[in-house]
């Protein structure tokens, strides 16, 4: 089986929710227009990968679009807590498999992450795959990912595995499809 059969909707919870009036601090510094709404554009602006390039415009919409319940193009404060905290999430386990502190996570440090999430979700992927990962999102061609491209990659990874699940009935890693079940498969998280 190439997954373990446990839920997973992101990353390990390591930190509490931060203090809401240093959360709303922040929440006026981004929401630039005072709109009450941070679009993307602005959490983009405001949000830093480490190497000094902005921040992945997908990864950002991805992240929007997991916590805007109102499908308004953006978050309020409230949902903009739980922004805070996957991002801070996610930020804890990328400096924990970034064992260099190089700012990037290396293909053997990718599979680290991706096979060490615990008991939320384990992946068995092949070492030619871990390269077809880091093809696939290292923005910068540098054989290494980005935390925002590491994001992305955990993102993508975790809906095309919600998808596959939905067919993989016996939970044995395999399925049989049509091509117009595996077009429907890839345009539901494309």
């Amino acid at each position: 089986m190439a997954y373990h059969q446990s839920p997973y909707r992101g990353p390990p919870h390591i930190n509490a929710p931060p203090d809401q009036s240093f959360l709303w601090n922040i929440f006026q510094r981004v929401d630039k227009d005072r709109s009450g709404v941070i679009s993307d554009s602005e959490l983009q602006q405001a949000l830093s990968n480490g190497t000094w390039t902005p921040f992945n415009p997908v990864t950002v919409r991805s992240i929007i679009s997991m916590f805007d319940r109102e499908n308004k193009g953006g978050v309020n404060f409230n949902e903009f807590a739980g922004v805070w905290k996957y991002i801070t999430d996610w930020q804890n386990i990328f400096r924990t498999y970034d064992r260099d502190n190089s700012g990037f996570i290396d293909k053997n440090e990718l599979k680290q992450a991706l096979t060490g999430f615990g008991e939320q979700q384990r992946y068995r992927l092949s070492d030619q795959f871990y390269g077809t990962l880091i093809d696939k999102f290292d923005r910068q061609r540098k054989c290494q990912v980005a935390f925002d491209d590491f994001i992305q990659c955990c993102i993508v990874l975790q809906r095309l595995t919600d998808v596959f699940r939905r067919y993989d009935t016996d939970q044995d890693g395999w399925i049989q499809v049509s091509y117009e079940q595996y077009l429907s498969m890839v345009f539901s998280i494309v």
